[in-house]
């Protein structure tokens, strides 16, 4: 299994808001389950879409694994209120974690190892 840093309240927003794209940069090639680690900053300024729900303040933990969801496609249009491209990693199946794993992030998708896998498999079992 692999993750991803997301800055909150998107990582929030993909495991409990229903952002089922995430806008980046870059392209992948690799696709399958998927941790979302909400990194140690969290954004000041960010688009959020009408009607959406949004986080409560104590809702946003920070430099934890929060839950996992499957990359299944990586597109360059869509019609998901959250794509703004120009890369968008297609996001489905949010499982979020009872409770969250403490652990430093890192860029791009990066491998988890194994003590982590099996701390998130046991909690999703």
């Amino acid at each position: 299994m692999k993750a991803i840093s997301l800055k909150q309240p998107y990582a929030w927003a993909v495991i409990f808001g229903g952002k089922d794209i995430e806008n980046r940069t870059w392209n992948t090639k690799y696709r399958g389950e998927l941790a979302i680690h909400a990194s140690s900053s969290a954004l000041k300024d960010y688009w959020w879409p009408r009607g959406t729900p949004k986080p409560l303040s104590g809702d946003l933990r920070s430099s934890v694994i929060i839950g996992v969801v499957d990359l299944v496609d990586v597109v360059e249009k869509s019609r998901s209120k959250w794509f703004g491209g120009p890369y968008g990693f297609v996001l489905k199946n949010p499982k979020p974690l009872r409770e969250p794993i403490s652990y430093k992030g890192a860029l791009n998708i990066w491998p988890l190892p194994p003590k982590i896998i099996r701390a998130i498999v046991k909690q999703l079992g």
